[in-house]
């Protein structure tokens, strides 16, 4: 199946340049489920194959290390037979396990024309060690170098099962209400309108609606949040939550390529594949400096024969080896994707998804922030926010009454109404007539009433007060016998972190915070004034929206991020230079349109994602200074014979593991 989907092109800065139309595999059609039942495999021989993988990844690394530690031991010692053409064969016995596969890699990238790249500098140096008869200090260097790229493969796994924890909240069975029973089976099976059962302890396979009265779910894996989420008859469930308390029923509503952690899977096993712009210029100043310093240690190597009167050049091979060694760039190579690869890792435990590293540098410079309002900071939810009665009717009467009648309405607000909770059965409503644009008639307990809009009441002759003008929130009006009897006012439920995210927005480098909205321009200038932002503008169509963040892109000082839910969002949200989508509930189109998906529809996230990629970006420079710094002492050092073969050794896979250990702090810091 295909789709159409928008594909954003970007230009060397990482700035959107177009968007254009291209069609790609359909996004939703997540890879291929392991099923539990028995299909066949013998899975303890599939353990133990993997297993068996995963030493193998160690062996060559832990044969090489055996080798040399008993050579140089041997050497020590002065072991009889440890000399003549045996030491050497020795050394190479314990350089091929680690050495072959990077000299390997030289190979292919000089048949493709790529000659100055760390796999030729590590290959010139350690056999160049070999020439001048130092063989354990060229085993060490690819040694070190062998146990660098394993700590880089450790971090990065850690970082993309972080990453792909979303993966595994996917469920594999699912249990359906069929011919009066329930029989299991796969999610895929699973159509809309079907009734599953979910047990204890149990995934939701589906998102859908609540039929049982209540549920307790543990939404930790999609939201990150430790507190389960209480959720009452009609809701929503989405898949992936766990069941905490008893056995619980749904009806579906999308098919499981659609659902919430389904549409989703494509943007989490990308987020890693585009690299970032820092990253980028560290690979293009790699390939300047490398042959720079190839050409410095040449020159090292044989210039001194014209200069230096007592020239020895076996000692100034080494020199220009240690040279060599130093101004490998693995230590950058290795730990500033490293430092990415942590930053979205954290990300993704806070329930914040990057589509790629050039997302996390642009966000770090946002200073504009332009958002929606239904489905960012409101819940998007209708609720009764006041009661108010005219008359001698009691409250409980009054809305015994109301409810009757909003009752036959299928309308958003009847529903929100009718979440009102009365004790007892609601009367019978009769002759309902509902009446275009305006509201309902009909008669409860023997009285007319009209529940609607002020022209409802102008048509039935009832004078209303003059207060009602002044309410900014959808308000019903009601009419009991021709005279007014009251009125209940529906607002859209502020989202409780909403308040503080604002606040804290200014703590982060946001210094303009702009609120665009479809709603009526009053609920949003009320909304606005309610968080303390002082720019809004409601009543706005898709195309406003977006005319306002392109004039705010006229600007060039503003760096532009938009933070939205809805199809009408879309546009602004490819415009903007950080399209922001709300991703539990938000449409499809905003989700893979936008560059950041935040999983928990918190907008504190933004916040806690800001953060997160200035501490990575910080990361990733402190490696870049240390390794310079480090790199630049030692390379002086062995141009003027002062420095080791042992310490260009640390200078380069030294430094590495430094700066690995130093990106994987991202990972276990507490982001609040």
């Amino acid at each position: 199946m295909k789709q159409e989907k928008h594909i954003h092109k970007y230009d060397n800065n990482g700035k959107r340049i177009c968007c254009s139309l291209e069609e790609k595999i359909d996004l939703k059609t997540p890879p291929p489920i392991v099923h539990t039942k028995d299909d066949g495999h013998d899975h303890d021989h599939d353990h133990e194959h993997n297993h068996e993988g995963g030493l193998k990844t160690y062996l060559a690394a832990i044969t090489s290390f055996v080798l040399l530690i008993a050579g140089v031991a041997m050497d020590y010692y002065d072991v009889a037979f440890f000399t003549g053409w045996i030491r050497p064969v020795w050394y190479v016995a314990a350089y091929i396990p680690v050495g072959f596969p990077v000299i390997k890699e030289a190979f292919l990238a000089l048949s493709k024309g790529e000659i100055f790249t760390e796999f030729f500098l590590m290959s010139i140096a350690t056999i160049g060690a070999f020439a001048i008869n130092e063989y354990p200090e060229g085993v060490a260097v690819m040694l070190f170098y062998a146990v660098g790229e394993l700590f880089q493969s450790a971090a990065v796994k850690r970082a993309k099962n972080n990453i792909k924890a979303l993966l595994d909240v996917r469920p594999k069975i699912a249990n359906v209400f069929k011919s009066g029973t329930y029989s299991s089976v796969v999610p895929e099976e699973v159509v809309i309108g079907d009734r599953i059962q979910i047990k204890v302890g149990e995934k939701i396979p589906l998102d859908g609606i609540l039929l049982s009265d209540k549920a307790s779910l543990n939404t930790a894996a999609l939201t990150g949040e430790s507190k389960p989420q209480q959720l009452n008859q009609g809701e929503t469930v989405l898949a992936g939550s766990i069941n905490m308390e008893s056995v619980i029923e749904v009806e579906t509503t999308k098919l499981f390529n659609d659902s919430s952690v389904a549409r989703i899977l494509h943007l989490v096993q990308e987020a890693t594949s585009k690299k970032a712009k820092t990253e980028l210029l560290i690979r293009r100043l790699a390939k300047i400096y490398t042959p720079i310093v190839t050409y410095l240690a040449i020159a090292i190597c044989f210039l001194p024969f014209f200069f230096v009167d007592d020239y020895v050049f076996r000692d100034w091979l080494y020199r220009a080896l240690i040279f060599l060694v130093i101004s490998c760039p693995c230590a950058l190579v290795i730990s500033i994707p490293l430092g990415y690869f942590g930053g979205l890792g954290a990300a993704s435990k806070n329930g914040i998804l990057f589509k790629g590293a050039t997302f996390m540098d642009k966000l770090k410079e946002v200073n504009t922030m332009v958002m929606d309002k239904t489905g960012t900071v409101t819940k998007g939810v209708f609720k009764i926010k006041d009661i108010k009665i005219i008359g001698d009717y009691q409250k409980d009467d009054f809305m015994r009454m109301l409810l009757a009648i909003e009752s036959k309405s299928t309308h958003p607000i009847a529903k929100a109404i009718m979440e009102y909770s009365i004790q007892g059965n609601l009367p019978e409503a009769k002759d309902i007539k509902e009446i275009a644009g305006k509201g309902l008639a009909g008669t409860v307990d023997g009285k007319q009433l009209a529940v609607g809009n002020k022209k409802l009441m102008t048509q039935f002759g009832i004078n209303t007060p003059s207060e009602i003008d002044a309410i900014v929130e959808s308000i019903v009006l009601v009419g009991i016998d021709n005279q007014f009897a009251g009125y209940v006012t529906i607002a859209d439920e502020m989202k409780e972190d909403a308040k503080e995210t604002i606040a804290a927005f200014s703590k982060v480098g946001i210094t303009n915070i702009m609120m665009l909205s479809g709603d009526k321009d009053s609920i949003t200038q009320k909304v606005a004034s309610d968080l303390g932002i002082s720019n809004a503008k409601g009543g706005l169509l898709p195309e406003d929206k977006l005319a306002e963040v392109e004039l705010l892109k006229k600007d060039p000082s503003n760096v532009v991020a938009f933070i939205g839910d809805g199809i009408n969002d879309a546009p602004v949200l490819a415009a903007s230079d950080v399209g922001i989508a709300m991703g539990a509930m938000g449409s499809d189109v905003a989700i893979e349109t936008a560059d950041i998906i935040i999983q928990t529809d918190q907008p504190s996230k933004v916040v806690t994602g800001i953060k997160i990629a200035k501490s990575t970006q910080s990361i990733i420079w402190q490696n870049i200074y240390l390794a310079f710094a480090v790199k630049i002492l030692v390379l002086i050092g062995g141009a003027f014979g002062l420095a080791t073969m042992w310490q260009a050794v640390f200078a380069d896979v030294g430094v590495a593991l430094l700066a690995i250990l130093n990106a994987v702090r991202l990972q276990r810091m507490e982001w609040k």
